[in-house]
């Protein structure tokens, strides 16, 4: 399992940034992205190691969708370009603008330390505060680490149901990575106890709190939180890994394993439409929407804000957004500042995945 950073969809695939070609500074303007561009680099994903790629792309006031692969193995049955698919780690922006809407009502102080809500779960609650949870400056070990994620050992945790606690229990049996407020690193530890604040705060579980403060004003219908259910629900694709040498399709799991670090399910449209709403400003208050945004340096050209991170590409472009991924599936959501431009994308894996190429050509054609 892979629930983690990535703004990239090159990094969700497990490709690096770099080599991004390219100089000029994208245009304000629409109608400035090559569809058939788009179309080749996902039909080289297909072709170099993924099972099935879609795309949606919003160029100004311009919006298109392209796909490539197969929705599943030994089927001729395309991607549906409104599929679902588990976002693994872009959970986190939608969890951290529930904790953001709080702050804004006072029921959240983002500088108070976690003992103060959650007492007694963190040996070091005293010290991490909200904010370094949501910026990931707690140094709290990243419980993922000790999980068999390679597929033979993943198999046989696939459909346990964990609790929250479960999780935190994981990281605290080890020391602080640092310091809080010290330094830097990803860690869903963080998020997962975020979700527990969520739920400790408003006395329902955190999905319900998603569900009411983003997806319902949002009107993002094909957007859920599973909790412990295994079926990706409506039209979607399938991911796949070997297990004992076999093709095992991975699609179902029990998704406890990633709560509010990274379980979710979504499409490009929804997800398109919240990083708009997101950025415009239309989620948060002002002073509220400068902490969303405001970044620590998480690597080279990325600052990482709260639960949204900044990525300047090679060409000189800076992008807001997340990815993430989870057994199966890869994700992207990505948009410029003033959300003109925007691409969001799912990649399944095939059973022998590979290099995946094409994420570098996707990537330049629609934000350089």
């Amino acid at each position: 399992m892979r629930v983690k950073r990535g703004i990239a969809l090159a990094a969700a695939v497990g490709l690096a940034v770099t080599g991004i070609g390219g100089t000029a500074v994208a245009a304000p303007g629409g109608d400035r992205v090559d569809r058939q561009v788009v179309q080749r680099a996902l039909d080289e994903m297909a072709r170099t190691g993924a099972q099935g790629a879609q795309a949606r792309v919003v160029d100004g006031r311009r919006e298109f969708t392209a796909r490539a692969g197969t929705a599943e193995v030994g089927s001729p049955r395309p991607v549906p370009t409104d599929g679902r698919f588990r976002v693994g780690s872009v959970t986190k922006t939608f969890v951290a603008t529930v904790v953001l809407q709080l702050v804004g009502e006072g029921r959240v102080e983002l500088d108070a330390p976690m003992s103060r809500y959650l007492p007694g779960l963190l040996p070091d609650g005293d010290r991490i505060t909200v904010r370094h949870l949501l910026q990931h400056t707690s140094g709290l070990y990243n419980y993922t680490q000790d999980l068999p994620l390679d597929p033979d050992g993943y198999e046989a945790i696939r459909y346990k149901t964990w609790t929250p606690a479960e999780l935190v229990a994981l990281a605290t049996a080890k020391p602080l990575d640092f310091q809080p407020g010290t330094g830097w690193n990803y860690s869903n530890t963080n998020y997962v106890v975020v979700g527990m604040l969520v739920e400790r705060v408003t006395g329902r579980p955190y999905g319900d709190a998603v569900a009411q403060r983003v997806l319902r004003p949002l009107g993002l219908r094909d957007t859920s939180v599973p909790g412990t259910r295994v079926q990706v629900p409506g039209p979607h694709a399938h991911g796949y890994v070997r297990v004992a040498g076999e093709v095992a399709d991975i699609t179902e799991i029990n998704p406890s394993v990633a709560y509010s670090a990274g379980e979710m399910i979504s499409t490009t449209e929804d997800l398109g439409r919240f990083v708009d709403a997101l950025l415009d400003g239309r989620l948060l208050r002002p002073a509220q929407q400068r902490e969303l945004l405001t970044t620590v340096q998480a690597g080279p050209g990325q600052g990482y804000g709260l639960g949204i991170e900044s990525t300047e590409l090679p060409c000189g472009v800076t992008v807001w957004g997340h990815g993430g991924g989870i057994p199966g599936y890869s994700t992207l959501m990505m948009s410029t500042a003033d959300t003109k431009t925007r691409l969001t994308a799912s990649v399944t894996s095939a059973p022998d995945p590979g290099p995946v190429n094409g994420a570098d050509q996707l990537l330049e054609e629609v934000f350089c």
